[in-house]
């Protein structure tokens, strides 16, 4: 069975805030707006200006997770002046959510990982708003909705134990286990149906944004990231976030904007779409989609 995955090419606050008023869920109680703060130097991040309207909208509080390599983003005080500096906190709280510690959570049938990490202030929020950067990354080929509910929402700690496929959770030692690929792609899908799979049992729901803009090869992790090789694409949000990635994924292998291949070159280099193969296989949704426009 298909998946619906809404789509919007015109990219605006007001258009952010259409989309989302197209997945019809009322969401009450607290609610979580998970993105990528940016790494410092970088500029490709979600700007606090387009991302305004529907955070206040929902009344919600920004969330992230300290990164696993040095650098700025890897403490609770730093990582918030980080995001001072990038205008999140004015538009809203902000929370890092492993910033007082971490909590384990169940990963059902899983061959990598034996459970996911998180930050423990995720079990604070009713509803989930997965709001993502759709653009490619170095090592993932591509990061989107799976990356930023896996990567996105581990702990510092829980970081390390998936890109080190479930080896240690270290992450002074994680980065001396990297070379299995696909079960790097693998062990992400795994902690990104972790996630929704804890949000289910407990009554609450996940929203899922993808926005393609700036889309540059490089992740919004990275501090120089290479400029974007392709046009805006448009604003996509579906409740399944297979689907929607997929749908993203198809909209630049379709694309007669010639800077795709420089973004195709990147995804295919690193297996990328494997994720989405495996995040379908092991029941996180479905590849299988209808994109309906919204004029």
């Amino acid at each position: 069975m298909s998946s619906r995955v809404y789509f919007i090419k015109n990219i605006s606050s007001d258009n952010l805030v259409k989309i989302y008023d197209y997945l019809e869920q009322k969401l009450q109680g607290k609610v979580a707006v998970k993105i990528s703060s940016g790494e410092p130097g970088g500029h490709n991040f979600l700007k606090p200006e387009l991302i305004q309207k529907l955070v206040q909208k929902v009344d919600g509080t920004i969330v992230e997770c300290n990164t696993a390599y040095s650098g700025r983003r890897n403490t609770k005080e730093e990582h918030l002046k980080v995001m001072e500096e990038h205008g999140f906190t004015r538009i809203a709280p902000v929370d890092i959510l492993d910033g007082d510690g971490e909590i384990k959570i169940p990963v059902n049938s899983g061959k990598h990982l034996q459970y996911d990490i998180v930050g423990k202030n995720l079990d604070n929020y009713d509803y989930l708003i997965n709001l993502a950067h759709f653009k490619g990354h170095a090592m993932g080929g591509f990061g989107g909705v799976l990356k930023n509910q896996s990567i996105g929402i581990a702990s510092r700690n829980g970081k390390a134990y998936i890109h080190s496929v479930g080896i240690t959770d270290d992450p002074n030692k994680c980065w001396n286990h990297i070379d299995n690929q696909n079960g790097f792609l693998e062990s992400m899908a795994e902690a990104a149906k972790a996630v929704s799979d804890y949000f289910l049992f407990q009554g609450k729901k996940i929203i899922y944004i993808d926005i393609m803009n700036n889309l540059s090869v490089d992740c919004d992790c990275d501090a120089n990231p290479d400029n974007p090789c392709m046009q805006d694409i448009g604003i996509l949000a579906s409740m399944d976030p297979v689907s929607l990635d997929q749908a993203c994924i198809d909209l630049i292998w379709n694309s007669s904007d010639p800077g795709k291949s420089t973004f195709i070159e990147r995804v295919e280099r690193q297996n990328g779409r494997h994720i989405l193969e495996y995040a379908e296989e092991i029941g996180l949704g479905t590849r299988d989609y209808e994109l309906i426009e919204i004029k």
